[in-house]
């Protein structure tokens, strides 16, 4: 089989690909189509299934494995398959399901030293405390996770990946600014997703539970924080400065969160939290594209198309 990573122009493709989105689509002449975004460990890639018919459209869903003939193409920078044949795979008894599972690009094993070298580093007793307590409760999810349906770190060990990566951002920045409470800052980066292992599904292809519909995993994570933590009976300002960073790290009221952050680590805590995701977007778009070339635009990046640099 063809990895999705090496696919090239030209290429011709048979191979069972996971499906992780599907939506359908109307020709000028009326003739119905499905876009569908197939995936394996490697990546993903946009795919054309014209002249569907209805049993396409019945069969074709979200988490379905398709066998699949067709052509890759070269279409505004970036791979897309055009599907020639398509079968739905019935009987998965036989298949290797971690073909289609994508997982964090960093190893498991170095994302585990280092969420133990942050939750040992914690010079604070309140807030060591606290942390580890959290993680503890919720490790198995939080450690195996993702932190996404579709738009960042939608991936196996996404919610450790995206909390690593802003826990050392936050351990840098506390470096630059003399008044930042280092502690606070990255037991906020660690603690503040923890409600996506409620929020979420983990199937092969994520989903959102009718509590994650319902509530969000901000109003999740306050409402579990608040009680592990008070059966700890800490009585510093530490679970409060905490529970409104969890509360805020949205940034703002549009994106979903209560409060507007209101401490100078909240602040920073929301804004590494836009730059890790945005960072994670970017890579996901620049996938597939030929260096000298421009992505196909990026919704959740105000709609750019973003050019790759070439190689130098």
């Amino acid at each position: 089989m063809s990895w999705i990573k090496d696919l090239k122009d030209g290429d011709k493709v048979a191979t069972e690909l996971l499906v992780n989105n599907v939506t359908k689509g109307v020709t000028d002449k009326g003739l119905t189509y499905l876009n569908i975004s197939l995936q394996d460990k490697t990546g993903t890639i946009e795919a054309k299934k014209w002249d569907a018919s209805e049993e396409d459209i019945r069969q074709i869903k979200v988490g379905v494995i398709l066998y699949v003939e067709g052509n890759v193409n070269l279409y505004k920078g970036a791979n897309q398959l055009k599907i020639n044949n398509m079968e739905v795979i019935n009987n998965i008894s036989s298949i290797d399901l971690s073909r289609f599972q994508r997982v964090s690009p960093i190893p498991f094993d170095t994302l585990l030293n280092k969420l133990n070298n942050l939750l040992n580093s914690f010079t604070d007793k309140d807030v060591s405390l606290i942390t580890n307590t959290v993680i503890k409760h919720f490790y198995n999810d939080y450690i195996n996770y993702p932190a996404a349906v579709r738009i960042h770190h939608e991936f196996g060990h996404g919610i450790l990946h995206h909390s690593i990566m802003m826990a050392e951002l936050a351990d840098a920045v506390a470096k630059l600014y003399d008044n930042v409470d280092r502690d606070i800052l990255v037991a906020g980066a660690l603690l503040h997703d923890i409600g996506k292992t409620i929020e979420y599904e983990k199937p092969l292809t994520p989903a959102v539970t009718t509590e994650g519909k319902l509530c969000g995993h901000i109003s999740i994570m306050y409402a579990e924080f608040k009680k592990i933590v008070d059966g700890l009976n800490i009585q510093s300002e530490v679970p409060l400065l905490l529970e409104h960073m969890i509360l805020s790290h949205h940034g703002s009221l549009e994106f979903g969160s209560p409060v507007l952050p209101m401490t100078r680590e909240a602040l920073l805590l929301s804004e590494i939290d836009m730059l890790d995701s945005r960072m994670m977007i970017l890579d996901k778009a620049y996938e597939g594209v030929e260096p000298g070339t421009f992505t196909q635009r990026v919704w959740a990046l105000d709609d750019v198309s973003f050019y790759k640099p070439k190689n130098r």
